[in-house]
């Protein structure tokens, strides 16, 4: 639904509720800003600037702040699932609240300065990744790693694109599931990548990875995969996606970003943690395999550690 923008600017589509009700108010934010447009996203963005000023806020400073009205704050909570503007500041200020008792707050959203010393920059760094973590173990469906875990296992094959430092995410997948028997090529060229989608059969597996979701070679490799009947998995930040719609299974990760780790690179440590859990989902449903797998390329390494005590390892 479109309705218009008393602030002069553009019309303003007001989205619907986020998929998950019960994900924080600040990550719900976070994950629906790509969607909003002129008024909504000044209030979003002024927002996420200061959640601890805006949970203080009347809706008349919030409006002033972010240059709208309290119309539009009004059509901001709605577009949250909030029916008015207190329900909206207390959810921020419970959230706030458990941030600072966490320790996550610290230094998050402050810029790293060239002169910060490496003990200041570490705290930074720890508690954006450390509140990125809670956030995506919030918002992940289970339910769905389940069924992609399911499928992985029985897949014949399992191709993994992605591009840049999802590229790189999607090779740790890659070498996890090779060491476990399941057959899975991660794929960074796009040719290299059309080609063996277009092998795809029903019962394969491909899985795309993309923060945002909107990169446009992993989407034609997944949907290329799609067209020829594998089951296709999208690991990104942003439900409504492209990539995401065009998925079967959708496994949603938050970001914290921070000076010098923008969403791109801190949407890195998130990944590797949610596909960590899909890869242990994977061997817990093929422990016989996985087992014996991990026994023989143990063996098959094993000569190669180095040596201890003047005797090869055994």
């Amino acid at each position: 639904m479109v309705e218009p923008d008393v602030d002069g600017a553009a019309p303003t589509a007001v989205v619907d509720a986020p998929v998950r009700d019960n994900t924080g108010v600040l990550l719900r934010v976070r994950t629906l800003l790509p969607e909003f447009t002129g008024a909504l996203q000044r209030v979003a963005e002024q927002v996420l600037s200061d959640p601890a000023a805006a949970s203080r806020a009347t809706i008349v400073e919030l409006a002033e702040r972010s240059g709208t009205s309290p119309a539009t704050v009004t059509r901001f909570c709605r577009a949250l699932g909030f029916e008015g503007y207190s329900e909206l500041r207390l959810g921020i200020a419970a959230e706030t609240g458990r941030a600072r008792s966490a320790g996550w707050t610290v230094d998050i959203g402050r810029e790293i300065q060239p002169g910060d010393p490496l003990e200041r920059v570490l705290g930074q760094i720890m508690a954006a990744d450390t509140r990125a973590m809670h956030d995506t173990a919030e918002l992940l469906d289970l339910a769905e790693v389940e069924r992609a875990a399911v499928a992985i296992a029985a897949a014949p094959r399992v191709n993994i694109f992605g591009a840049s430092g999802s590229a790189l995410v999607g090779e740790e997948m890659q070498f996890s599931l090779h060491r476990i028997g399941v057959p899975a090529w991660a794929w960074t060229d796009v040719h290299n990548g059309l080609a063996s989608a277009a092998l795809s059969r029903t019962g394969d597996v491909a899985l795309g990875i993309s923060h945002s979701g909107e990169t446009g070679e992993t989407i034609e490799l997944l949907a290329e995969a799609s067209s020829r009947g594998a089951t296709t998995i999208a690991l990104t930040s942003f439900p409504r996606s492209p990539l995401a719609e065009l998925a079967d299974i959708v496994l949603l990760t938050a970001t914290q970003a921070t000076t010098f780790r923008p969403d791109a690179l801190s949407a890195r440590h998130p990944q590797l943690v949610v596909l960590d859990l899909l890869y242990v989902a994977v061997a817990q449903r093929t422990h016989e395999r996985s087992n014996a797998a991990f026994q023989r390329t143990a063996q098959a390494v094993s000569g190669h550690k180095a040596v201890k005590d003047g005797s090869p390892t055994p």
